[in-house]
């Protein structure tokens, strides 16, 4: 019965599943009340009708597999529930009712923590001054004797709940981190590919004065290379760090899980307080740098030589020889500095405007 027990909570709420028991495409079973709070934590800005569902369709992730399910206008009460769940669930209590032993009995057969101080004493109470659970000789005769408590079984319902809505809270904020690594892999994708296209339309400008701007269009090409695999460097980086974020993010969701499975109040309170820090550290981002708007766009590397064309089709390499009778008796003379060939302008490279510091800086959220 016991282990019969552990198949039968709910990965959400770490309670027994209630009526109705909805089953995910990916076999896995929800409540159909934590269902649907893990659908609108991961759909916040969907119209919601005026009971308070989603009025439109949307998705969220499997708790159990991160599967990812895709609802209809009906939201989650277009799941199919789960028959034969709720029947197990029905004989299990009138199994437990009858003869088996109760599942308070079991669970409060696991041995309570004493008092470091009052070694015979068990904790059961907590100290709200100080924020940890003691024993009822520390509240009377101890260190706590001055301060506030209160019953430890209320302290206990209380920090469930926040560590509950802490694990859920990091769930759509998990969803929102892969989201934005799937963004950043489309930007690498874009840059990669205006790139590809940005160097094509250089090359074909290029060809039109191939002999003379040879080595300008392979500084150019150099340049876009450069540019591409500083920008799609930066951007792997960046991802490599939303990635560990996000692993992170997982690993403490998996610790808080193990932590909602412990029984013993007193245990669960003293390894909850630093966790729910860590949780609420955790879903801040703003130590994490963001891509500006337009960094992907590589348009800023054009070449436009209409008129280096203009100039080189009106130059004229024929010089007359009408005076050369004259001044054959005459020393050789330098070329004239205004002779065709001298005049031709040398070829101005292309446009190629360095990305501005700016554009590779990053303004943190």
């Amino acid at each position: 019965m016991e282990n019969l027990e552990k198949q039968l909570i709910c990965p959400i709420c770490l309670e027994m599943f209630t009526k109705p028991v909805v089953i995910l495409p990916c076999q896995h079973n929800l409540c159909r009340k934590c269902a649907n709070d893990v659908f609108q934590a991961s759909n916040p800005y969907l119209p919601t009708s005026r009971s308070g569902s989603l009025a439109s369709g949307g998705r969220f992730k499997c708790p159990s597999c991160r599967h990812e399910v895709i609802l209809d206008r009906h939201g989650v009460y277009g799941l199919q529930r789960n028959l034969l769940v709720e029947n197990i669930i029905d004989m299990f209590k009138q199994e437990s009712g009858s003869g088996g032993t109760p599942t308070p009995q079991r669970k409060e057969a696991a041995a309570a923590p004493m008092c470091d101080v009052h070694k015979e004493e068990k904790i059961n109470i907590y100290c709200v001054s100080h924020n940890v659970p003691t024993c009822s000789m520390c509240k009377v005769f101890g260190a706590h004797k001055d301060c506030e408590v209160q019953p430890i079984d209320s302290i206990y319902q209380t920090k469930k709940t926040e560590l509950n809505d802490g694990i859920a809270m990091m769930l759509g904020n998990n969803d929102r981190l892969q989201g934005i690594i799937s963004q950043l892999e489309e930007a690498c994708r874009a840059i990669e590919e205006n790139s590809r296209r940005q160097k094509n339309l250089v090359c074909e400008k290029f060809d039109l004065l191939y002999t003379i701007l040879e080595d300008k269009k392979r500084d150019m090409s150099v340049k876009v290379t450069s540019e591409q695999e500083e920008k799609v460097g930066y951007i792997r980086g960046l991802t490599q760090k939303y990635g560990d974020h996000l692993e992170e993010s997982c690993k403490m969701v998996a610790k808080g899980l193990e932590i909602m499975e412990e029984q013993e109040m007193a245990v669960f309170l003293q390894t909850t307080k630093p966790l729910l820090k860590q949780l609420a550290d955790a879903c801040s981002t703003s130590h994490l740098d963001k891509v500006e708007r337009g960094y992907e766009n590589m348009d800023h590397f054009a070449a436009d030589f209409r008129h280096e064309r203009q100039v080189l089709s009106s130059i004229d390499f024929l010089q007359e020889d009408d005076d050369d009778d004259e001044d054959e008796d005459e020393p050789e003379a330098a070329p004239p500095a205004t002779s065709a060939a001298a005049t031709v302008p040398p070829p101005t490279a292309a446009p190629s405007n360095p990305v501005p510091a700016a554009a590779k800086s990053v303004a943190s959220s």
